[in-house]
């Protein structure tokens, strides 16, 4: 299969004033796209399949953070499934018939009959994981790797804005550059998030994060033989797959698993609770009112936050119940849950001691129910925290443009649209958010589960719903072919 350059008028014929890197030159030497997407994850993945797709004759760039395409890389565990069905992939919902649907991916690959007869819905993490980086891999020269992007600003002109300005700079030469574009998406992923108590002692070289896993941790603890002692905090799926994780990977070593609930929850993915993530249930929670929306996003949230899948929690309970027969005494297994704990701070060995050697890390620890603080008995050589991801990277690189949003603050319509002052921006010059507009759109917000449908939403916006685009100077290019 020939993918061709999106960024290139998809190979069908060049503008006449159009820059050596795909971008078309505004008469100044400045060369302004059509579409730029910050981030080149999952969301902006889906948007150049559906672009390609619909073979329009556009210019579009994606600038991303990471040296190539990588997807959750620090939890590809081994044997972790996928959490959702892989006709949930870049294109399927929205066209079966996609080059880029995970079927064909394992048609190219030669592995359908295989994996058909798996007799599974759920592919492993590490598959998914390759069957996203095949697709990327047909859009390299629409990505620009390893660029920062540290602001988005209106450029100046007569009347509302007609263009936006994307600050970058090169992580590797450390280069400034400036990109213009027509329309903005930023896809930036979630940012790793520690309990505020945690944040003072960061960074640490004994604290990760789980996003980090399986890329720091046999930097943290080389030996596999090495009779550890490490920590994990929280009760969801992450923290419940590292923790069940190193007890393979480290065989030898002492771990604890601190949650604030009484217990670990399963979650629930039943099939009519899975219809929340259904992608015309956007419609259904953006028009509720604000306050019937968070108290249906409050009820939905069983099915994705602390909570880890009943095959994972059956197995843990297993381990423990083998411990248990071995043993009576809890404090001498060498796998421990610890309910109602509440990570508080963190104190390191070396300073409690006053011996410099820097032994280890003491967690302070908070009950849930009695509110009683105590330390942990144990110091760690490592503590992971799979506490989740804060989404608000967005509001930093739009602090330019603050001051046109309507009443000042970042809100969205139900196209992922930035909501600017009546008459200050163009209708054809927009911004759209994706991945952190679950306040508003449902909890499908930041997952796989409506990436290809909401990709082709959002190309139908931009370049109109029939294959004539919005934009007046993209008319004058697909004349020009």
């Amino acid at each position: 299969m020939t993918v061709p350059n999106i960024a290139h008028h998809g190979g069908s014929g060049r503008a006449a004033h159009e820059a050596p890197n795909g971008g078309v030159s505004n008469g100044d030497g400045e060369d302004v796209y059509d579409l730029i997407c910050v981030g080149f994850g999952p969301a902006s993945l889906a948007i150049a399949v559906a672009l390609y797709d619909r073979e329009l004759p556009v210019r579009v760039l994606f600038l991303e953070r990471q040296p190539l395409f990588a997807w959750h890389s620090g939890m590809l565990l081994p044997g972790t499934r996928m959490q959702i069905s892989f006709m949930k992939d870049l294109a399927t919902l929205r066209n079966p018939r996609s080059e880029f649907t995970f079927l064909n991916y394992l048609h190219r690959k030669k592995r359908l009959v295989s994996f058909t007869n798996l007799g599974t819905f759920l592919p492993l993490r590490e598959e998914y994981n390759d069957y996203m980086s095949w697709a990327a891999s047909h859009f390299t020269d629409c990505v620009r790797y390893s660029t920062d992007v540290l602001s988005v600003s209106a450029v100046a002109s007569p009347g509302p804005v007609r263009s936006w300005s994307i600050l970058t700079t090169h992580l590797t030469t450390g280069l400034p550059h400036t990109f213009r574009t027509r329309n903005v998406v930023l896809a930036v992923g979630g940012r790793p998030k520690y309990p505020s108590t945690i944040a003072p002692s960061l960074p640490h070289p004994r604290l990760l994060h789980s996003s980090h896993y399986s890329t720091t941790i046999r930097t943290l603890l080389p030996s596999p033989d090495g009779q550890y002692r490490v920590a994990v905090v929280g009760g969801g799926q992450s923290a419940a797959e590292i923790f069940h994780d190193l007890q393979t990977r480290y065989p030898s070593a002492r771990t604890s698993l601190f949650i604030r609930a009484h217990a670990l929850k399963p979650s629930d993915d039943s099939p009519f609770v899975n219809e929340i993530f259904d992608p015309e249930r956007v419609d259904t929670v953006f028009s509720l009112a604000p306050e019937a929306r968070k108290k249906a996003l409050a009820e939905d949230k069983a099915t994705n936050y602390s909570v880890v899948r009943p095959a994972l929690l059956d197995e843990m309970y297993s381990h423990q119940y083998a411990q248990r027969l071995r043993e009576s005494d809890e404090r001498m297994w060498a796998h421990r849950i610890h309910p109602l704990r509440e990570v508080v701070g963190v104190e390191n060995v070396s300073d409690a001691d006053g011996d410099g050697e820097g032994e280890g890390v003491v967690l302070k620890l908070r009950n849930t129910r009695t509110g009683e603080c105590s330390n942990s008995e144990d110091a760690y050589d490592a503590v992971i925290f799979g506490t989740g991801y804060e989404r608000e990277t967005h509001l930093t690189m739009l602090k330019p443009v603050k001051a046109i949003m309507k009443d000042g603050q970042c809100s969205v319509d139900r196209q992922y649209r930035v909501v600017f002052r009546e008459g200050a921006v163009a209708k054809d010059a927009c911004v759209f958010l994706q991945g952190c507009c679950e306040e508003s759109h449902g909890l499908s917000d930041s997952l796989l589960s409506i990436l290809a449908v909401r990709a082709g939403e959002l190309v139908d916006c931009v370049f109109g719903a029939e294959g004539e685009p919005t934009n007046g100077t993209q008319r004058q290019a697909k004349r020009r072919r």
